[in-house]
């Protein structure tokens, strides 16, 4: 076939060039194309192989796989014995050893929870109820329950919670919980009623300049004075109270984000057709709102779950304090870095899934009906 082809415009074109070919194209273009870029490329390439060769010699080559601390100190390199032999207090923390399954047993109901509502073809009324099932049973499970099922659910108390299973209940209650909070937030905002719209600037607006430390020392030292005599709140469900009001601050303004997209027009639509105005936002403008700023809403919950580190000033062991905690072991002092990378990997793993989730949800979101893209 001939390189070049007629164009409907009229004169010859040429073909475009294959993908690959194209891709090849761009990539050059990226890191060769200009002077500047080449600077950044070499001096990339340098970093790298200044970084990389003594990083693997440690984390592979010289590193220790298996033995005790006596072994590792006697290397060179990266002891992960040390993580083989404190993973299980890295995920669960103080939580008793031998009821262990509990925990692991509500880090697989919160993920499946997750991976669920992640799916289009799961988003109906069930899965409010499958959220509150799942949530109650999680905390059912870490907690127990006084003389329940022979003492299998024996009683742990919060203080003795931690690890990954903490992590995991807090961020997606919270963010969950925060979620029709921040819709409510967004639309009394942009509302016409001058009192509402003032309340919720003003509450937007404090905690937003609020630091989340704050929050939390609130909740452990402010609410507990606040609350009337006799009655007690655990401070891991007084954290989790605060966080989800701090957190629906800032989705609120990514929700309102997306309403301002939505052109005048649809709004004229919705009342043409004699929606009212709760029927219209359902129907109509929340759902193009919200896809609009899916990559925003995936950005602050990737953050959130990064923020719960902070748990630790008020004495919850996250994952991360779990981490720092093992570490301080007599028998395996000090492998800081290896307990750290560790939970840089669990850390690394959820932030990509959740990069990756959000680029496909847009895809699937934007095509039409009969598949094809809008």
């Amino acid at each position: 076939m001939s390189a070049l082809e007629v164009s409907s415009a009229g004169p010859l074109a040429p073909l475009s060039a294959p993908p690959r070919l194209r891709l090849g194209r761009q990539l050059a273009a990226g890191l060769f194309g200009s002077r500047l870029n080449t600077a950044l490329t070499v001096l990339t390439v340098a970093a790298l192989a200044w970084i990389v060769p003594p990083f693997l010699r440690w984390a592979v080559l010289d590193a220790t796989w298996r033995g005790t601390a006596a072994d590792c100190m006697a290397g060179d390199g990266a002891c992960w014995a040390f993580v083989g032999a404190k993973l299980r207090f890295v995920l669960f923390a103080f939580y008793p050893p031998d009821l262990h399954w509990r925990p692991a047993l509500v880090v697989v109901l919160l993920l499946g929870l997750v991976v669920a509502t992640a799916m289009p073809r799961f988003w109906r009324r069930g899965l409010l109820l499958g959220w509150a099932g799942v949530v109650g049973g999680s905390w059912l499970l870490m907690a127990g329950w006084p003389g329940g099922a022979g003492g299998l659910l024996r009683v742990v108390p919060s203080n003795q919670w931690g690890g990954l299973p903490v992590t995991l209940l807090v961020w997606t209650v919270c963010f969950a919980a925060a979620m029709p909070l921040a819709i409510g937030l967004a639309l009394a905002r942009r509302s016409k009623m001058g009192g509402l719209r003032t309340i919720a600037v003003a509450y937007i607006e404090l905690m937003r300049a609020t630091p989340m430390v704050a929050i939390l020392y609130v909740a452990m030292l402010i609410v507990p004075m606040a609350l009337p005599e006799g009655v007690t709140l655990d401070k891991t469900f007084r954290a989790m109270i605060l966080i989800t009001l701090f957190w629906a601050a800032y989705l609120a303004e990514v929700v309102r984000g997306g309403l301002q997209t939505i052109p005048p027009g649809q709004y004229e639509a919705a009342t043409a057709l004699g929606l009212s105005y709760w029927r219209s936002m359902q129907l109509v403008i929340l759902p193009q709102a919200l896809r609009v700023v899916i990559p925003g809403m995936v950005n602050l919950a990737i953050g959130f779950l990064l923020a719960t580190s902070l748990l630790a000033v008020i004495g919850i062991f996250d994952l991360l304090n779990a981490a720092k905690a093992s570490a301080t072991d007599p028998q395996w002092l000090g492998f800081y870095d290896e307990a750290y990378l560790l939970v840089a990997a669990i850390y690394f793993a959820f932030c990509l899934t959740g990069s990756r989730y959000s680029r496909w949800l847009e895809r699937r979101l934007s095509r039409k009906p009969d598949g094809g893209s809008r």
